[in-house]
């Protein structure tokens, strides 16, 4: 049976087979060369999973340790000798911004810190060049504070960004992973990280959390756009150029020099892999799955110097990764010869089963360097050093994960760098969407787009004839953006705040105007203007991480349906329909309803490159992108892979149309297979004066009726005479709140008082006890109604299980009479990242 590294020697790419010269060596290597990729795929998805947790590293391919250098290995030595116990243990921690002060990282002598996706400085989930700067030199001067120690280490500052930096403002924003993947060009990949590691280090940024490595096979999956391909031959082509683009090359004079920060490959291990397509959920899957598929991106990023590896939040077959010993160290480090260090997900090592968020040596033992701590990192600190004076975490397993991390800082450069602001680029604002930067954008936006449907030959069009642009999403850069762009989720932002870019509709606006055409733009689509072509741009709204997480694929409209498509096309206009979406999704009503259908995924901030291939714009330009993912035929989902069987996609892998294609698609079934269901009520339980069903609100020693807010009877008067009367949501079923917990999701309602006197109340998930040790007490202000927010994980920090919660919202009166108006309950996204679980 061919090995796995042998499967991907056999891929044709010059670059991964330089990447994979050690393969010739590998003691797993045989001279079996007659299966296919999409064969060793099969073989692997046909193994009968023995579902046990334990990897056997002697199976893995061997991959030989790139020598350590004696003179940082000396160097490491003498700086170990001059720090205390405490700065070890704060070594292996890193903090977020939005939770940890610049005193903070020197008194604990953290690591690192990070921003999160909503933790920028300031009041916004993003900032400009000048408050990121600011941020930087304080917690760097902080850390190299050594007034009270021997000697001080340098923190890294970490940030995720995964396609472009787009928590700066002007930043240029490509497309994400599963626009790149159809573009299939490793060249352009190196350019594109690149470009993000310059647009870094503008803002005073070392560390980015990218190449994402996943290999999503389930498409339900929330964070399927960070992928590049369902299938890991794209993957592992791609991961040694990002990294290259990142970090540059090793032995050569660009690594880690000037223009390049740290890479980090994540998420190890099969977070694309989990049943049913659940983020942080669990991969049930063979070994040999895990290692011929999931691992691919590794075996290529890896020899190319990747300096960190992050850990997944999932597990595999019933054991998280944070806590899977047989993976991080007996496979990873052991095995492929991984040299760096291992960070932490966000407070995934308190997924671990007997593990808090605050207290987890289990992690660290079993092969994590640093855990990520964005809000629990005091409790953790201060737990971990009692685990190493108390011999549960070993002295030679602490020193070795110090050594990592000291390995690192050292390999770049970090002790003999000036504060963030003084460095190379720092505050370069003129690269931040600079024309190169914006060209090579919009080349990749170009070559990422998928043209499915071209029937009669539509596409090119002529800019110079009259054109209705329909739909909101086209002149909305946030939506063709998607998440991970300006804050976590993303969202609708203005476009104003990306000063260096282009939405959808600009781009044709200029192309239009060039030709001496016609554009006029409906967005609600409702127009009944005579138009030579009607371009409408639709899609999902953004979103990332187990937001995203579907039960289906079957696409619901939340602005252009079919029907006003179809209306147009009755009108006799052609329709060209621009799809914008973070997945493959079953749209049959809507293809059906348009003469040509792209698939622009989520294009970034040069919208004028979907304008290129529209009208054609110069001569050379075509539709080259290709699917990465299998397109589906119904909308049930579920796994849809190159090499399964029964392989039955609408378009399969590696389908795509040029403009000189001839191809016809006939009219499809719209019979998706699935029966819609609403589960909104997640994370909605009261809006527009009802609760969400299945929700229901009851109450004891309380009186309840309607109250105005923003429109008639929208809230709710609560009026009590005793204190203990309880209002609360309840449903029939429990609900799993531990992944929006961990993923810094929040509590959050409209609230103000009636009386003349801020009122005071508690508010609880499921407990019922005026002295539950969970409950969170509050005043609510007279006057104006405002929002109130309370961090899911203050719950769980209390102690309080949230895998089964039956009562996700109630309220305890700590006053004996009181009345309060009370609306819009739901859960929201954390918009500053910081967590305050005391009294509010």
């Amino acid at each position: 049976m061919t090995t796995p590294l042998s499967r991907l020697c056999q891929v044709s790419s010059l670059a991964l087979l330089t990447a994979l010269a050690a393969c010739a060596q590998s003691e797993t290597l045989n001279a079996e060369q007659g299966e296919t990729q999409a064969e060793a795929q099969e073989s692997a998805t046909q193994t009968t999973p023995s579902l046990s947790a334990i990897a056997n590293p002697e199976t893995w391919p061997a991959m030989p340790a790139t020598p350590l250098d004696p003179a940082v290995e000396a160097r490491i030595d003498s700086i170990m000798a001059q720090m205390t116990l405490e700065q070890k243990v704060g070594q292996v921690i890193q903090a977020d911004s939005g939770s940890v002060t610049p005193d903070e990282v020197r008194d604990y002598h953290l690591g690192s810190v990070l921003s999160g996706g909503n933790s920028a400085p300031g009041p916004l989930p993003y900032a400009d060049t000048g408050t990121w700067l600011a941020a930087a030199d304080a917690y760097f001067d902080a850390s190299v504070e050594d007034s009270a120690v021997d000697f001080a280490v340098p923190i890294i500052w970490g940030i995720d960004a995964v396609h472009g930096h787009a928590n700066l403002r002007g930043a240029t924003v490509f497309p994400h992973n599963i626009g790149l993947g159809a573009a299939r060009n490793p060249d352009l990949i190196e350019e594109i990280y690149r470009v993000t590691a310059l647009e870094l280090l503008v803002s005073g940024h070392d560390w980015t959390f990218a190449p994402t490595l996943a290999v999503p096979r389930d498409d339900r999956w929330g964070r399927t756009y960070e992928g590049f391909s369902e299938d890991p031959e794209i993957v592992a082509e791609y991961a040694p150029r990002i990294v290259y683009g990142l970090q540059g090359h090793p032995g050569q004079g660009d690594f880690l020099g000037e223009g390049r920060v740290l890479s980090s490959a994540k998420h190890f291990l099969a977070d694309g892999g989990t049943q049913n397509g659940r983020d942080q959920g669990d991969a049930l899957i063979s070994e040999a799955e895990l290692r011929d598929i999931h691992a691919a991106g590794y075996y290529t990023a890896i020899p190319a110097g990747v300096q960190t590896v992050m850990a997944s939040f999932s597990g595999w077959n019933g054991i998280r990764m944070h806590g899977n010993e047989s993976l991080m160290t007996g496979v990873l480090k052991d095995r492929m010869g991984f040299q760096g260090f291992i960070v932490g997900d966000w407070n995934g090592h308190g997924l671990i089963e007997g593990c808090t968020a605050t207290d987890c040596p289990e992690s660290l033992n079993a092969g994590l360097d640093m855990y990520m701590a964005p809000d629990s990192w005091r409790g953790l600190w201060h737990s971990t050093l009692a685990h190493v004076q108390s011999g549960e975490i070993p002295m030679e397993r602490l020193d070795d994960a110090v050594r990592r991390i000291l390995r690192v800082k050292i390999n770049m450069g970090l002790f003999e760098m000036p504060r963030p602001s003084e460095r190379v680029y720092a505050g370069r604002e003129d690269l931040l969407g600079s024309d190169e930067h914006r060209a090579i954008a919009r080349q990749a936006v170009r070559e990422s787009l998928v043209l499915l449907k071209n029937n009669d030959q539509l596409l090119p069009l002529d800019a110079g004839s009259r054109v209705l642009v329909i739909g909101p999403d086209a002149d909305n850069i946030g939506a063709a953006a998607g998440g991970w762009t300006l804050s976590w989720q993303g969202g609708d932002f203005p476009n104003s705040e990306f000063p260096n870019a282009d939405s959808i509709l600009s781009g044709i606006e200029a192309a239009v105007t060039e030709a001496g055409g016609e554009l006029v733009y409906d967005a609600d689509g409702t127009s009944d203007i005579e138009a030579d072509v009607v371009i409408a741009v639709y899609g999902e709204r953004p979103y990332a991480e187990f937001q995203g997480d579907r039960d289906h694929l079957d696409y619901q409209s939340t602005s252009l349906t079919p029907q006003t498509l179809a209306a147009h096309q009755d009108a006799g206009h052609p329709v060209v329909s621009v799809f914008l979406s973070g997945r493959p999704m079953w749209t049959n009503p809507e293809i059906n309803a348009s003469d040509a259908f792209i698939a622009a995924w989520l294009p970034g901030s040069e919208g004028a490159g979907v304008a290129d291939l529209l009208f054609q714009s110069e001569p050379g330009y075509d539709f080259t992108g290709r699917l990465s993912y299998s397109w589906p035929a119904d909308g049930l989902g579920g796994q849809l892979n190159r090499g399964d069987t029964d392989y039955a996609p609408l378009f399969a892998y590696g389908y795509g149309l040029s403009f000189g294609d001839a191809h016809q698609v006939g009219q499809l079934s719209e019979d998706s297979g699935v029966e819609v269901r609403d589960t909104s009520y997640v994370e909605q339980y009261y809006s527009q004066g009802q609760a969400i069903a299945p929700w229901a609100i009851s109450t004891q020693s309380m009186d309840v009726s309607a109250t105005d807010r923003t429109a008639q009877e929208d809230s709710l008067q609560l009026v009590w005479n005793e204190a203990g009367a309880v209002m609360m949501i309840e449903g029939p079923d429990a609900i799993d709140l531990s992944r929006q917990a961990n993923g810094a999701m929040e509590l959050s309602f409209q609230a103000r008082s009636v009386g003349a006197e801020p009122a005071r109340i508690a508010i609880s998930v499921d407990c019922t006890d005026t002295e539950c040790a969970d409950a969170i007490d509050m005043e609510i202000a007279q006057g104006n109604w405002t929002e109130y927010r309370i961090s899911l994980s203050c719950f769980s920090q209390a102690g309080r299980p949230l895998t089964a919660i039956t009562r996700p919202f109630l309220l305890t009166t700590r006053d004996d009479a009181g009345q309060i108006g009370l609306g819009d309950i739901q859960l929201r996204p954390d918009t500053d990242a910081a967590t305050d679980c005391g009294n509010i």
